[in-house]
């Protein structure tokens, strides 16, 4: 801001200074004086290298306003981000009062799902707040001290002319209020609009090869053909309104210059006023009005940054506020000692949309293992769909908080504490108190893992040095069934997997986040949890996953499986019943017979 008024005030010296030369030179070559060369000369010098002063002023504003604007940008992005993440995976996208909107994922744009919401407004709506950074606010503040100084210098040359400056420069602003309130309306539509063709060209992407194989993608390919024409219209619509606005104003502030020249020139023929200052003035009114029409022009070249500023920070106004604390208000904690027992008190979580809860009430105490033969132990969670068995893995993860009841950890040598708590920022590790201590010692494996660009053997390893890599890969792969998958790629280990590289199944991927989980130190890491790790393989991979299951057990771990399929549940040592019930808050007075409990398998 001091550099913006710094180069604000050489401005203004600059333009007070041109204007006074331009009327010294203009002056005897009106008058038919005879003037020396070597004075022409000096004034012309002066001259040029007052152009030249304002020419690199303008070049200074420019670069230092896209720097500061850059970074701005992508501050704001990445806390927009940042507090998206905060709010959860089921998280909706927030109203202007900063509640959550609804849970059955229905957003301000029309249906569209809030991530790829989020994904336009972090990527194309914010690169439009670039012009507001750059142009609009530098040319406001140089408006507030350019304006001012002008017309105080125009004064003291006429005061006629800075009467009328006074009085027309006010009808300026108040129309480029009357106008922006219009343009408002039409840059927020048009940002809905962009955001709505923006999710439904996802959401087809995405689900483009199911929607050939079934053939209708005529429908949704009609449908984002619609989203674009009234996109295209949104945006006619704004250039309307801007143009007829840039016209109002054009045509104010060129009136006014001319009210100032009529009365400049006919004092001049009255003889009332010298040429020398009347030149000057002639010269420094557009300057005065200048800034004020730039500011116009710019707002509206960045009034579709305003509207996506304004929906970034709905979000970040709104916080975490779509997720809570535990039920109980239990403090944070991670419980770093080795072993104990992970316990779930009477958790429950509301289904949004569905008037129930899914887990409701589920309770179990799962001992964890201490990466020592023996202390292992798989853990199945049942249920029919619904029950709410992939949202108590959430509650788990500490990504999702539940509405009711708490998750806490019980060490061997003391009283349960709460473990996870989804007020935790999961983007840091506070003082190792937070859910990073939590997650380093889980792991988890979920239907659909995604796995990072790059070489194979690099994805699996992650990175972590470990003694006699190739010989744990060959182990890990033969026990998950990767091997068979290596061996078809092109360069083996070494074949570049994800963006540029080879693309790989679903069960493909699953078989190469499970050999990375079992290379995971066992004593570090004692948690694993799978997300029906069965559901997308053959008979082949589902024995490749109840092996690895087995080894995981061996190793010491304890290993939390949602299972469907009856070969899971046999290998678990302790099955936990995942039912929902009718939410108390849309029908008082249910029955609570329906809370789950957990049970040693038979």
């Amino acid at each position: 801001m001091a550099l913006t008024v710094g180069l604000g005030v050489a401005a203004a010296g600059l333009i007070v200074a041109q204007a006074l030369l331009i009327a010294d030179l203009l002056t005897p070559v009106v008058r038919g004086d005879g003037t020396s060369a070597p004075a022409l000369s000096w004034s012309f010098a002066g001259l040029a290298l007052v152009v030249g002063g304002r020419a690199v002023v303008a070049w200074a504003q420019e670069r230092y306003a896209l720097r500061a604007a850059a970074r701005t940008v992508a501050e704001l992005r990445r806390a927009v981000v940042e507090a998206w993440a905060r709010r959860g995976p089921r998280a909706s996208w927030p109203t202007p009062d900063g509640a959550a909107g609804s849970a059955s994922g229905s957003t301000a744009s029309g249906g569209a799902s809030p991530e790829a919401e989020v994904a336009t407004l972090a990527t194309r709506g914010l690169d439009a707040l670039e012009p507001y950074l750059v142009r609009y606010v530098p040319q406001l503040v140089l408006t507030a001290l350019l304006t001012p100084a002008l017309v105080c210098v125009v004064l003291g040359l006429d005061w006629v002319s800075a009467v009328i400056a006074v009085v027309t420069l006010p009808l300026v602003p108040l129309f480029m209020v009357l106008v922006g309130r219009l343009t408002a309306g039409t840059s927020q539509r048009r940002l809905a609009v962009v955001e709505r063709l923006g999710a439904q060209v996802l959401d087809l992407v995405a689900g483009l090869p199911t929607l050939r194989a079934f053939g209708r993608s005529v429908g949704p390919g009609a449908r984002v053909r619609a989203l674009g024409d009234a996109s295209r219209r949104a945006t006619m619509g704004t250039l309307r309104v801007a143009f007829l606005s840039s016209m109002v104003l054009e045509l104010l502030t060129t009136l006014s210059v001319a009210i100032i020249a009529v009365g400049v020139g006919l004092r001049l023929v009255e003889g009332g006023m010298e040429l020398e200052p009347a030149l000057a003035v002639l010269v420094l009114a557009p300057e005065v009005y200048l800034p004020l029409r730039r500011v116009g022009a710019e707002f509206h070249a960045s009034v579709d940054g305003v509207a996506a500023v304004d929906r970034a920070f709905t979000l970040l106004d709104a916080g975490s506020s779509g997720t809570s604390g535990t039920g109980d208000g239990a403090g944070h904690g991670t419980g770093r000692s080795r072993g104990g027992t992970l316990v779930l008190d009477d958790v429950s979580v509301r289904a949004g949309g569905r008037g129930v809860l899914a887990p409701a009430g589920l309770s179990a105490r799962i001992p964890l293992g201490t990466g020592q033969p023996g202390t292992g132990r798989v853990v199945a969670l049942r249920g029919p769909s619904g029950a709410g068995k992939s949202t108590a893995v959430l509650v788990l993860l500490g990504l999702l908080a539940p509405d009711s009841g708490r998750v806490g950890l019980e060490p061997d040598d003391g009283p349960v504490r709460a473990l996870t708590d989804s007020l935790a920022d999961p983007l840091a590790d506070p003082a190792g108190d937070g859910l990073a201590a939590w997650w380093a010692r889980l792991t988890w494996v979920p239907q659909r893992p995604t796995l990072p660009p790059g070489r194979l053997r690099d994805v699996v390893l992650g990175g972590a040095p470990r003694p006699d890599p190739d010989r744990a890969l060959a182990r890990a792969a033969r026990l998950t069934g990767l091997d068979a998958v290596v061996d078809a790629l092109p360069d083996g280990w070494d074949t570049r997997i994800g963006l540029g590289g080879v693309g790989l199944s679903v069960g493909q991927r699953q078989r190469v986040a499970l050999t990375s989980a079992l290379l995971d130190d066992a004593a570090a890491r004692p948690l694993v949890i799978l997300d029906e790790p069965t559901a997308h393989l053959d008979a082949r991979g589902e024995q490749a996953v109840l092996d690895t299951v087995r080894a995981w057990r061996d190793a010491g771990r304890t290993v939390l499986v949602v299972a469907h399929r009856a070969s899971l549940l046999a290998l678990a040592d302790q099955v936990v019943e995942v039912r929902s019930a009718t939410d108390p808050a849309a029908l008082v007075g249910a029955p609570s017979a329906t809370a789950p409990t957990g049970r040693e398998a038979p």
